[in-house]
């Protein structure tokens, strides 16, 4: 939550435009293939078919409950040097903007997010965090998240370490607008949370 940057404006298919994927310059994402044709390209090598084992799993086991190909489960705040805070993103989400997380000014953290691929491959997925105070943007940041395949476990992704705003003018209450998205504009989450950023832990 550094400064405000130039970074492209949010899209996907809620709202904004297509320049939330233009993550990398050039970047195209690849070709959608399906899971089954991905299983039977290069089926006489075998070499390549146990690495693809390896990387896919045994797919016909993979927990299915329905819904979207990708779940997104759980935010963590997870400050430097102070218990981090959990989200469960599975149930209410409209309850988050009314009891905001704490956080001291000027601490390192980084935020994780817990999400599940139940069916298909997913290619390019990116978390997009845009952060706003008294309804002003004041900052937007997009990381390539990567791209996964079925798997009843859980995977994590976890931002690089940022610094929280700090100083009299920092302190205060901000809302943060969370996207979940892939290289197919396909949009698995979106959701608000709140964050008081305070002289002391609380």
């Amino acid at each position: 939550m550094a400064d405000d940057k130039e970074e492209p404006q949010a899209g996907a298919q809620a709202e904004g435009g297509d320049d939330v994927h233009e993550l990398t310059p050039g970047y195209k994402a690849p070709k959608k293939v399906d899971l089954d044709t991905i299983k039977q390209l290069d089926s006489n090598d075998e070499s390549l078919v146990k690495y693809k084992a390896q990387l896919l799993g045994q797919t016909e086991a993979v927990l299915d409950v329905g819904g979207n190909n990708v779940i997104v489960q759980k935010l963590m705040l997870v400050p430097e040097g102070h218990t981090e805070t959990t989200l469960d993103l599975t149930g209410d989400l409209t309850q988050f903007k009314k009891t905001p997380l704490i956080m001291k000014e000027g601490v390192n953290y980084r935020v994780k997010i817990q999400f599940r691929v139940q069916r298909e491959i997913v290619s390019g997925l990116r978390y997009v965090q845009t952060t706003y105070r008294k309804g002003i943007r004041v900052d937007k940041t997009m990381f390539m998240v990567g791209s996964y395949g079925p798997k009843t476990e859980a995977h994590v992704f976890q931002t690089p370490i940022d610094e929280a705003p700090s100083g009299l003018v920092s302190r205060g209450h901000y809302t943060i607008k969370s996207l979940f998205t892939d290289d197919d504009k396909n949009v698995y989450l979106e959701w608000e949370w709140a964050l008081d950023i305070k002289k002391e832990w609380e």
